[in-house]
């Protein structure tokens, strides 16, 4: 309990974010729809805002040693802010982009500070309790999120007010508590081809996982208007997704520390094979059919991110587990830029199943770069599987120790 009250602050900041941040790319496509912006279009706001978070993600840390992590924290909270306000106030898709580009940066840069200031704080032994309240808050707060749009009408001022008010509310618990700021950590270097030394098939799941969680989060409310889902549907679909993810968390991990880690990631890719074409050839089911395949899709697809990190740090020696964490992030981020783009434009010319489609034919494409990685490396295990949220560069900082413990215990 005393661990709990220490962070609240913290936690508390994570909850209001997320719910302000991870509210808005569903009410960006919905709003989009609204105002009869083309499916490309829609699906550009979602790229846009992975452009603006891989430049906070390598912003953040160095904006921190410069102003400190109060004054960092403020200064992304307001740009997410100002880009939610600014919404209605100019209609226009290409506007919106740099206006997600705004609530790219305040997602990346704001958990950058949050992950630093948890660094700083915790200690060996309150880092594993410390990590699981952590993964409980940010995806509680990012499920309840998607449900926010049940109750935002799309293409209102008032929406993103109430959003832009939840940012701004994430500014008052760190403002207002008594925690002393902490040493800025040096910032990582970015080093994209340390991942690809260390594993090219962790590099191509990384790749495949963006292409997956990018294009339904981003993409999925495009999908599910053209299905017939409601408003209050479209949200349900959407949470399910992070509930299918978060449900599948423990079991993946289990098997991932006590197989070939590639082995895992090949079945999850030929279950997402499968989850996927249910979805793309099952549109016309009822709405419990369409949430129930959205589950299984999250279960397979969402800790395809952590079994990549979990096997890339395997073949990375202690010194290396923060860089190696901003290089699993751009390439996600590399990803995640691409994917809703792709996804709409598929939409737009084949129709919505198009998107499962094109997410089957990356995990295919990983499923046969697997196999051919296991001809030439052989497994090498001595990290423990973790949960690695897709959040800020610093995050190997907070997840390091615990592959530690299993590399020293070997």
């Amino acid at each position: 309990m005393r661990l709990l009250i220490s962070f609240a602050a913290l936690f508390l900041s994570v909850s209001l974010l997320q719910l302000s941040t991870g509210g808005v790319g569903p009410l960006d496509a919905l709003s989009g729809l609204a105002l009869e912006f083309t499916t490309a279009q829609i699906g550009l706001l979602g790229s846009a805002h992975f452009v603006g978070f891989f430049i906070g993600c390598w912003w953040a840390p160095r904006l921190m040693g410069t102003i400190g992590h109060s004054r960092a924290f403020a200064a992304f909270t307001a740009a997410g802010a100002i880009g939610l306000l600014a919404h209605m106030l100019v209609i226009d898709p290409y506007a919106w982009a740099l206006m997600r580009v705004a609530s790219g940066l305040c997602v990346a840069g704001c958990y950058t500070v949050i992950e630093a200031w948890l660094q700083a704080k915790v200690t060996n032994e309150t880092r594993g309790r410390t990590m699981g309240i952590y993964r409980v808050v940010d995806m509680g707060a990012s499920l309840m999120a998607q449900l926010l749009i049940s109750v935002l009408a799309p293409a209102s001022y008032v929406s993103y007010n109430l959003l832009a008010l939840l940012c701004c509310a994430a500014l008052l618990p760190l403002t207002l508590s008594r925690l002393h700021e902490p040493e800025t950590p040096a910032a990582p270097r970015l080093r994209p081809m340390l991942l690809i030394a260390c594993s090219p098939l962790a590099a191509a799941g990384v790749l495949v996982a963006a292409l997956s969680s990018a294009s339904f989060r981003m993409v999925g409310p495009l999908y599910g208007q053209q299905v017939g889902l409601e408003v209050d549907q479209i949200a349900g679909f959407l949470a399910v997704f992070v509930l299918g993810g978060a449900v599948a968390q423990y079991p993946v991990g289990w098997l991932a520390d006590r197989y070939d880690r590639r082995w895992v990631l090949i079945g999850l890719s030929l279950a997402a094979i499968l989850s996927s074409i249910s979805t793309a050839m099952t549109h016309n089911l009822d709405t419990f059919g369409i949430l129930t395949t959205a589950f299984f899709f999250g279960m397979t697809t969402f800790p395809i991110y952590s079994v990549c990190a979990a096997h890339a740090n395997d073949f990375a020696e202690a010194h290396e587990r923060v860089e190696l964490s901003a290089a699993l992030m751009f390439f996600f981020a590399l990803g995640a830029m691409a994917a809703p783009l792709m996804a709409s434009t598929l939409i737009e010319v084949y129709g919505p199943p198009a998107m499962f489609v094109m997410i089957a034919v990356g995990h295919g494409v990983l499923v046969v770069f697997g196999l051919i990685r296991m001809r030439i490396r052989p497994a090498e295990r001595r990290t423990a599987y973790v949960w690695s949220p897709r959040t800020s560069f610093l995050i190997g900082r907070l997840t390091g120790r615990s592959r530690d413990k299993a590399d020293n215990g070997r």
